[in-house]
């Protein structure tokens, strides 16, 4: 899944977040870079031996990605519409396993892992338990991985929110989630520990961090269903989200030729278990 967890709504909330839009969120919502998954296997050494546990699976973006390394995957979703989906797209995989749950409480059944994959979602699992709990699935030298998209602007680049800043203090003023996306070159530069969630102390080693540039292309329409799942807007009323977007969609055709773009670092974050 994935959104800034300085904004996120509270987690009780998530499942209706994301249920309401499952299909428009895989439709939309960037995927991850072959290089990233090159990398993670050359970190971590999987092969089509190792089993690999996914939390947060969502509609299986990552998923296939790590189904297509030919290891055993079992995914964890806790939102139903989610792991629905996930299940009708994965079904044709013989080694891939969806099961709805939040991790927290997920049943491992005495299960462990070589490697953990949580994609744009570790920020919705409660760092009191999930951090322990990850740990602990792992067999002894597992690694956990943490995947990720974050939205950057380059100088001198038109960028969407700067273009829009007054539609949303218009129809939504005061909100703390509104501003700019950070400048590409500040990112690049926090290439240490595990980003914005909490730190899981000794558990695990050194984090190697690596970035990848990506960028999504969109017309007004497009743009506006974008944000329509992110939790940012999707918690927003939809009497205050809806003209909002429209408003935004309406802006990018006259001001930014109807072509607007959503540029990412995508990043790949390795831990080893410690003893």
């Amino acid at each position: 899944m994935g959104d800034d967890p300085k904004t996120r709504p509270e987690r009780r909330d998530l499942g209706r977040v994301f249920n309401e839009v499952p299909e428009l969120y895989d439709r939309v919502r960037p995927g991850y870079p072959d290089e990233l998954f090159a990398d993670l296997v050359s970190v971590t050494g999987m092969d089509e031996r190792s089993s690999v546990l996914e939390v947060g699976c969502g509609t299986g973006q990552a998923t296939r990605s790590l189904a297509a390394l030919r290891c055993s995957v079992t995914a964890v979703e806790q939102g139903t519409e989610m792991a629905a989906l996930a299940s009708r797209r994965l079904a044709g995989l013989g080694n891939v396993e969806v099961e709805r749950s939040a991790f927290e409480e997920w049943d491992d059944r005495g299960r462990r892992f070589d490697v953990l994959v949580a994609a744009s979602s570790w920020h919705w699992v409660d760092s009191s338990i999930g951090w322990r709990r990850a740990h602990d699935v792992l067999n002894p030298g597992g690694w956990m991985a943490l995947l990720g998209n974050v939205v950057v602007r380059r100088q001198g680049e038109p960028e969407v929110y700067a273009e829009t800043a007054d539609l949303h203090e218009r129809f939504c003023p005061g909100n703390p989630g509104w501003g700019h996306p950070p400048l590409e070159d500040d990112v690049r530069t926090t290439d240490e520990g595990w980003g914005l969630v909490d730190d899981p102390g000794g558990l695990f080693g050194p984090t190697i961090v690596r970035w990848y540039p990506t960028v999504q292309w969109f017309d007004g329409d497009g743009f506006a269903d974008l944000l329509r799942s992110t939790s940012l807007y999707r918690r927003l009323d939809r009497d205050v989200r809806e003209p909002l977007l429209d408003a935004m969609a309406e802006r990018i055709r006259t001001r930014m030729g109807d072509r607007a773009s959503r540029r990412y670092l995508s990043v790949l974050r390795v831990g080893q278990r410690a003893v």
